[in-house]
C-alpha cells in the first residue's frame, strides 16, 4: 500500500509537472506564432513600399522614354522633309538627269533579278 500511495504521490507530481510544460511550449508556440505574425506584416509592409518605389521609378522612366520617342519622331519627320525637298529641288534643277539615273537604277535591277 505505500507503493501504491508514493506512486499516486510521484504520478500527481509528474503530472503536475507534465502539465506546466505542456503549458510553457503552449506559450512558446503562441509566441512564435505571433512573432511570425509581426514578421509577416513587416515584410508584407516592406514589400508594399518597395513595390510602390519601383512602381514610381518605372512610370518615370517610361515618362522619360515616351519623351524620348517624341524627339526623336519629331526628329526623323524633320530630316525626311528636308531630304523630299532636297529631292525635289534636285530633280527640277536636273530634270534630264534625274531620268537618267532612274533609268540606269530601274536597268541595274533589272539585270540583278534576270541572273537569278
Amino acid at each position: 500500500m505505500a507503493t501504491s500511495i508514493l506512486h499516486s504521490a510521484r504520478g500527481k507530481r509528474n503530472g503536475s509537472s507534465l502539465h506546466d510544460v505542456e503549458a510553457s511550449i503552449e506559450d512558446q508556440i503562441e509566441s512564435l506564432r505571433e512573432e511570425v505574425a509581426a514578421f509577416a506584416k513587416l515584410i508584407g509592409e516592406s514589400g508594399a513600399r518597395h513595390g510602390k518605389k519601383l512602381r514610381a521609378t518605372a512610370e518615370s522612366n517610361l515618362d522619360d522614354l515616351t519623351v524620348r520617342g517624341e524627339e526623336l519622331l519629331r526628329d526623323l519627320q524633320r530630316g525626311y522633309t528636308r531630304g523630299s525637298r532636297e529631292v525635289r529641288r534636285t530633280v527640277r534643277q536636273h530634270p534630264v538627269a534625274t531620268i537618267g539615273a532612274a533609268a540606269a537604277f530601274g536597268l541595274a535591277v533589272a539585270l540583278l533579278l534576270s541572273r537569278r
